[in-house]
Parts: C-alpha cells; structure tokens; sequence
C-alpha cells in the first residue's frame, strides 16, 4: 500500500528503469494496428526527459533558495547579536531613542529586501522548470498531431 510518509522519489532511479527496461519489445509484441511504437515510446522517452529536466532546474533553484535563506539569516543573527551587545536600557535618551529607531527601520526595510529577493529566486526556479514542461507540451501536441495524420492515411 502507498504511504506518503515513507515514499521517495528518485529521478536517477526512475531513468534508471526507463532504460533497462526495453518497452519497445513488449508493446510491438501486441501487434496493436497501425501504432508505431518506437514513435511512440520515444515521445514518451523524451517526456520522461523533459521532467527529470525540470526537476534538476526545480532542484537547482530550490538549493540556491535555500542557501540565500541560511545568508540572510546569518547576516541578521550576526547584526541582532551587535546592537544587542551596544543596547544599554539604562542609557536610553532621546538621541538613542532616535538611532534604535532607525536602525529598527534599517533593518525592516532590509528584511523586506531580502524577502522581495527570496520571493524573485523562488519565482525563477519555478519559472525555469515550466518552461521546460511547456516546451515539451508543445512538443508532444505536434508529435500526437503528426502521429494523426500519419495514421489516417
């Protein structure tokens, strides 16, 4: 039984199957009419790339995604710990005052920039993995419309 708990999915063993697994020898074995198969499983072959090429550019995108998350939240670690280590509540004027608000608004607008640019990578990574689908799409409707009137003829 499928448990989504306990199920991985493996791009590099999925292909791995593809190709140890001669299809073409099974399904020309039916003797289906007027199919050509090896048209057929190419088209599929060539699916079956397009996904594990979007997945490696999904992949691609997500890690550096991730590796800009880890900076951004170094950098802010590392500057909270400096104010933190300057900030005396003992101390506080209004000239502190004024300078903890700034800095405050410093750094809100930075974390809004950091955000608008965590927002444009992860955009991008999804962006360049439909384009790859899509272009297979494509692909395949002028493959199937081909096969049509190769058939009808």
């Amino acid at each position: 039984m499928f448990d989504p708990k306990t199920f991985s999915f493996d791009v590099e063993k999925m292909t791995e199957f593809f190709k140890q697994n001669d299809f073409t020898k099974q399904l020309s074995a039916m003797n289906l009419p007027k199919i050509d198969t090896e048209s057929l499983l190419a088209a599929q072959q060539k699916n079956m790339d397009a996904v594990v090429e979007a997945n490696k550019a999904a992949a691609a995108g997500y890690q550096d995604l991730f590796k800009k998350q880890m900076a951004i939240f170094e950098e802010t670690m590392a500057e909270a710990q400096k104010h933190m280590g300057s900030f005396d509540a003992k101390k506080m004027d209004a000239e502190t005052a004024k300078a903890q608000a700034e800095l405050a608004k410093t750094a809100f607008e930075k974390a809004l920039s950091n955000m608008q640019a965590l927002a444009e990578s992860a955009k991008k990574a999804n962006s360049d993995a439909y384009e790859i689908v899509s272009a297979r799409v494509q692909e395949s409707i002028k493959e199937i419309q081909e096969y049509a009137a190769k058939a009808g003829k």
